[in-house]
Parts: structure tokens; sequence; C-alpha cells
């Protein structure tokens, strides 16, 4: 039984808007990853992002303290997923795309196990069966070829693993904490976490991912409008995927996740001029598909 504040329904309209933004945003990094660090993308993002939380929390809740009631499972949720990305990016040099997106996307079912064992979550039949359509949506989209598989793809996996914790930890530990407290606790690690790495490497020979290793460049006109989209992009994401996993059922929204890879299609093709196939499209289907039976049975 739903509690008095879940809301699937804009749980649901919430992660949508989430994964668009978080779909451009990977676009846009892929355009600029040749003129710009990704410490530098972590810290001068975050920074803009900062400074507009703290407008906002000023001038629209002066009265909520800027500390996060549970301080320690706050800190744990926002290093988690700093840590995601950071282990996702490093994968990405040593493996196809398309591979290192469907270790990733195996996200949702790690959501489902860990809502169950650890949240209580009840995880009916069709929500499971769910799930695992919409993942079958993303390798039809992806089409990995199991020779492709290294070692480096538990990088993806372990991605996926602390994406789905920390998902969960917003709706055990965190639910009570307001989004953009738990916003800005995640910027707030984007900063710290960026400017250290920038300090290591000038202490280091290098580290065993490009993406990792580069040092800040110069920003151009295109890199500056590229930075404040970005700022605008892990704001709604950052502040969205809170509140959707606040007031909606982990493994209903979890299923929603996979629509990330319809975006991705679409942005692919408006962007880069890549036509989906077949396949993809029919890997879209089942998403929707997905989505229309968590949403019917939650």
């Amino acid at each position: 039984m739903l509690s008095r504040s879940d809301n699937p329904k804009l749980a649901v309209s919430i992660i949508l808007v989430v994964v668009l933004c978080l779909a451009l945003g990977d676009a846009l990094v892929k355009e600029v990853s040749s003129s710009l660090a990704i410490w530098q993308i972590f810290v001068l993002r975050s920074l803009l992002a900062l400074a507009v939380l703290l407008a906002v929390l000023r001038c629209g809740f002066p009265s909520l303290s800027l500390r996060p009631r549970r301080l320690g499972w706050t800190m744990a949720r926002s290093a988690m997923l700093v840590l995601m990305w950071i282990a996702y990016y490093a994968s990405l040099p040593h493996l196809q795309l398309s591979v290192a997106a469907a270790a990733y996307y195996t996200s949702p079912l790690f959501i489902v196990l860990f809502s169950a064992a650890l949240g209580g979550e009840r995880v009916s039949r069709f929500g499971c069966f769910a799930v695992f359509l919409g993942f079958g949506g993303t390798i039809l989209i992806l089409r990995p070829t199991a020779g492709a598989f290294n070692a480096y793809a538990l990088l993806p996996l372990l991605s996926a693993i602390l994406y789905a914790l920390a998902m969960t930890l917003t709706r055990t530990k965190c639910r009570h904490e307001h989004p953009l407290i738990l916003s800005a606790a995640l910027n707030v690690t984007f900063v710290a976490v960026g400017l250290i790495a920038t300090a290591a490497i000038g202490l280091l020979d290098g580290t065993p991912s490009p993406f990792l290793s580069a040092t800040w460049a110069p920003l151009g006109a295109r890199d500056i409008l590229a930075v404040l989209f970005l700022t605008g992009a892990i704001l709604v994401a950052s502040v969205g995927a809170a509140m959707a996993y606040q007031i909606g059922r982990p493994p209903l929204v979890a299923t929603f996740d996979f629509a990330y890879l319809a975006f991705a299609a679409v942005c692919g093709f408006l962007f880069f001029g890549e036509v989906p196939g077949p396949s993809v499209l029919a890997g879209m289907l089942a998403i929707a598909a997905a989505g229309a039976i968590a949403l019917n049975r939650s």
C-alpha cells in the first residue's frame, strides 16, 4: 500500500524529465570531451549549481537548515553517486560504448533487488517482469556482443550497483531530506572530488583513463555555453532524481530509468546523425511497454 506521501504518477513524470536532461547532458559531454577535462566539468558545473541552489534556498526556504538531517547517510549517498560517474567514465576508453551502457543499465535490476532486500519493498511478479522487459529493450537497443566484454566491464557494473544503492538510500534513509539539500550535498561532493583529483594529477604520471588524467583547458565561448547547459542539467537531475525516489517506489521509478536509452537514441540521431535501426525501435517499444506495466501494477 502506498504511503500518504507517495505519488507514483508525479515520480514517473519527474524521472522522465531527469533522464531526458541526462541524455542531453551526456551528448554534450561527448561533444566537448576533447576540449574539457572531466574534473573541470565537475568543478565548474557544480560550483555554478551550488550558487543557484544557495540562492533558491536562502530566498525560498530561509528557515531551512543547510545541514542535512542525516548527514552521514546524505554524504554516503553523494559519494556513491560521484564514484558511480568516475567508474563509468574510466571504463569508456576500454569498452565499446554499447557494452558499457548495457552493463550500466542493469542498475534497475539492482534497484529492485536492493529495495526488496534493504528497503522492505514488495515487488510483484509483474513488477519483476516489467524490469526484465525494460532490460531486454536495453539489450535490443545496444546489441552488445559477448566477445566484447573484458575486465573493464566490471566498472560500469560497479556504477550500476552504486547508483542502485544510492537510490535505495534516497528512499530508505534520505526520504525526509529536502531535495535541494540532497542536490547541494551532491554538488559539494563533486567539487571536492574534482579539486582533489585535479591536484592529484599534478603529482602523478597519469591514470588508466584519459577521461581521468586530462588537465584543465582554457574556456572558449562554446565551452562556457556547454558548462552553463550542464549546470542546468545537473540541477534538474540531482533535484529530480531525489524527488522521484522519495515519492515513488524504487522498482517503479527504476523501470522508467530505462527511458534514458530512448532519449539517447533520439539525441544520437539529432546531433550525430545516428539512425536507429529496427532493433533500436523494438527496444524502445519494449521499454515503453515495461513502463506501462509497472505504472499500471503500482
